[in-house]
């Protein structure tokens, strides 16, 4: 059933959109990884998805699933829920357990859509699954204008694989620092994927910010 809805969605969205994808070697195969992307719109999860290969998970807030027909939907994509603004940490070992089942999982760090379509400052949920799960993470940028329409040209671009045990000693519980530096890696990777200009200057600033704390 996953692929039966995969393929309709696919072409649903080459007849709705201009699509393109970039970098789809970088992501390595047979073995499943986090996609970490920038978020413009609601369909993002089946825009990153769609390209790239195997079964994929995603969160989604749970009010998405209150009607039966889009619930229905995205939970045969792989969506579950997640209740936001409550400190909900089953979900991470949701996230671990759909990881170690074969699945990739996208995740969008920013947490909230970009009303500018620049990437802004991410979360750590991704880097605290990554190093609890020891899979890559691959960044991911969505990129088109400022408004999607009919027949929109969408590009979205494949990173180089992020591997966790970079940042993270796997011998011990991750502390903050590890995570915060893999977080930084992986946000500074999407925003030059949308921008097109490297992030370091803002990455430092971050590390200045967080070592200062």
């Amino acid at each position: 059933m996953y692929y039966i809805v995969k393929f309709i969605v696919r072409i649903a969205l080459s007849i709705a959109y201009n699509l393109h994808y970039e970098g789809r070697e970088n992501v390595p195969e047979g073995v499943p990884v986090i996609y970490a992307s920038n978020h413009r719109s609601n369909a993002d999860p089946p825009l990153v998805g769609v390209g790239a290969r195997g079964k994929h998970a995603f969160m989604a807030k749970e009010e998405l699933f209150r009607n039966p027909v889009f619930g229905w939907l995205i939970r045969s994509l792989g969506a579950f829920p997640v209740a936001r603004g409550k400190g909900d940490t089953g979900v991470i070992d949701t996230a671990v357990e759909r990881l170690s089942s074969g699945r990739s999982l996208m995740i969008f760090p920013e947490g909230t859509r970009s009303k500018d379509g620049k990437v802004h400052r991410g979360h750590s949920g991704a880097a605290l699954i990554a190093a609890k799960s020891g899979v890559p993470v691959i960044p991911v940028g969505v990129c088109f204008g400022e408004k999607l329409r009919f027949r929109t040209r969408i590009t979205v671009k494949y990173g180089k694989p992020i591997y966790p045990a970079d940042y993270v000693d796997s011998q011990e519980e991750p502390n903050p620092r590890q995570l915060t530096r893999l977080k930084n890696r992986y946000m500074a990777d999407i925003k030059t994927l949308v921008e097109g200009e490297p992030a370091l200057l803002e990455t430092a600033a971050e590390d200045n910010g967080e070592n200062a704390k």
